[in-house]
C-alpha cells in the first residue's frame, strides 16, 4: 500500500466494529500506526465462495496488508447503503424540484386571472356608472305625472319598459360585480397558499439536496482508502453478488413465464434507452447527457410519446401494475421495497438502466437487485 494513504483493513475493521465511516473525521489517518498485520483464515462470501486470500498479503509496501474478502464485502453493503439513501434522497429532490415548477406555474395562471378580474371589475364598475347616469337622466318625475304629461300614452309604457329592462340590468352588472371580486378574492389567497407551499418545496429540495451531496462524498470518501488491487476485488465482489441474485431469479423459472410483445410504444421507449448506454449518471439529470434512474426511464417514454410521473416512487404509486410474469419490454421495473430505483425492461431478463454515482446508462439482470414490482406506462 502506498506511503501516506489510510488503510482499508483500518476502515473495513472499523465497518465491522460498528464504528461510523460517513464523516471523514472519524476516519483513521495515515500518520497513525498501522495494526501488526495478523493472518486470517479463508472466508466465504457472500456469492458463496471460498477465499484463500490472507491479510497478509502484500502490494508494493513492506509489511502493508490487503483487505479480506470479508472486509471487502463490508465496504461493498456500506456503499450499497450510502448510494441507497443517495437514490432516496435524489427522489426527495426530484418530487419537490416537480412540485415548484407546477406550482410556479399555478402562481403565474393565478397572477393572469387577477390581471383579468381586475379588468373586468373596472368595466362592470364603468357599466353601473352609465346604468346610473342613464336612470338619473330618465327617471326625474314619478310615473304618474309622466303619464298625465304624455301625449302619447304606449310611448310612456314603451319608456317604462325600458327603465324596468335597464334596472334589471343594472342588477345584473351589480350582481356580476360582485361574484368578480368575489373571484379575486379567491385567487388572492389560493396565490398566498401556492407561495406558501412553493417555498416548503424550495426549502424540501435544498435539503435532498445537501442529503444527496452528504451521501455520495461519504460514499466516495469510502471508496477513496482503496488500493488499485482493492478497487478490481471489490469490482468483482459486486459483479459476483448481482450474478447471484440474477441466477437465483432465472432460476425461479420466471422467464418461461415471460412471452410478453413490445408495444409500439414500448419499442420506442426500449430504444431510447438503449441509445443512452453509455452516458454518466447524475443525481436529478433528465439528458441529454447524463441522467438519473427515473429520468432515463421518464424521457425514454416522454420520446415515446406517453408523458409519466418524474420519480420512482410516483412512478409506482400512479401506474398500472402488472404481473412481473405478464411483463413486456418497455414494462418499469421498479426496485427496493421503497421504490427508490427503476429500470426498464427490454426482454430476455434483461434491464437498461442508469445504476448509481460513478457508473454509467448500462445493460444489466433484471433479477440482479430486489424487485419491488412493475409497472406499465401505456397501459
Amino acid at each position: 500500500m502506498t506511503a501516506g494513504k489510510r488503510s482499508l483493513t483500518t476502515a473495513a475493521v472499523a465497518l465491522v466494529c460498528a464504528v461510523t465511516v460517513l464523516g471523514a473525521p472519524g476516519m483513521a489517518h495515515a500518520s497513525q500506526a498501522k495494526p501488526n498485520p495478523t493472518p486470517s483464515p479463508s472466508t466465504t462470501d457472500s456469492t458463496g465462495s471460498t477465499d484463500s486470500t490472507d491479510s497478509t498479503d502484500s502490494t508494493d509496501s513492506p509489511g502493508a496488508t490487503t483487505a479480506s474478502t470479508e472486509e471487502l464485502e463490508a465496504v461493498r453493503k456500506k456503499l450499497d447503503r450510502l448510494y441507497h439513501d443517495a437514490a432516496v434522497a435524489t427522489d426527495a429532490y426530484n418530487a419537490a424540484e416537480e412540485k415548484t415548477k407546477r406550482q410556479s406555474a399555478e402562481i403565474v395562471e393565478l397572477a393572469r386571472e387577477i390581471v383579468k378580474g381586475k379588468e373586468r371589475l373596472e368595466k362592470l364598475k364603468d357599466l353601473m356608472g352609465a346604468a346610473a347616469r342613464a336612470q338619473y337622466r330618465g327617471g326625474g318625475l314619478p310615473p304618474e305625472v309622466r303619464l298625465w304629461l304624455s301625449e302619447n300614452p304606449q310611448d310612456f309604457l314603451d319608456s317604462a319598459d325600458r327603465v324596468r329592462q335597464g334596472q334589471l340590468a343594472s342588477k345584473g352588472v351589480l350582481a356580476e360585480m360582485e361574484r368578480t371580486q368575489q373571484d379575486l378574492e379567491l385567487y388572492a389567497k389560493d396565490a398566498s397558499t401556492q407561495w406558501k407551499k412553493l417555498e416548503a418545496n424550495r426549502k424540501a429540495r435544498a435539503e435532498a439536496k445537501k442529503e444527496i451531496k452528504k451521501q455520495i462524498a461519504a460514499a466516495e470518501e469510502l471508496e477513496s482508502q482503496l488500493e488499485q488491487e482493492e478497487r478490481e476485488r471489490l469490482a468483482e465482489l459486486e459483479e459476483q453478488a448481482a450474478r447471484k441474485a440474477q441466477t437465483a431469479w432465472l432460476g425461479s423459472g420466471v422467464l418461461d413465464e415471460i412471452s410478453g410483445k413490445a408495444s409500439e410504444e414500448g419499442r420506442k421507449a426500449v430504444k431510447f434507452a438503449t441509445d443512452q448506454i453509455g452516458k454518466p449518471y447524475e443525481w436529478g439529470a433528465e439528458g441529454p447527457g447524463t441522467y438519473d434512474c427515473s429520468g432515463l426511464t421518464s424521457q425514454a417514454w416522454s420520446f415515446a410519446g406517453k408523458g409519466i410521473p418524474r420519480t420512482s416512487q410516483e412512478q409506482w404509486k400512479r401506474l398500472d401494475r402488472v404481473d412481473v410474469k405478464d411483463m413486456r419490454p418497455g414494462d418499469l421495473i421498479i426496485y427496493n421495497a421503497d421504490a427508490s430505483h427503476v429500470a426498464m425492461y427490454i426482454g430476455d431478463g434483461a434491464i437498461v438502466h442508469s445504476p448509481r454515482p460513478g457508473r454509467t446508462v448500462t445493460i444489466a439482470g433484471a433479477g440482479s437487485m430486489p424487485i419491488l414490482g412493475v409497472v406499465r406506462p401505456d397501459a
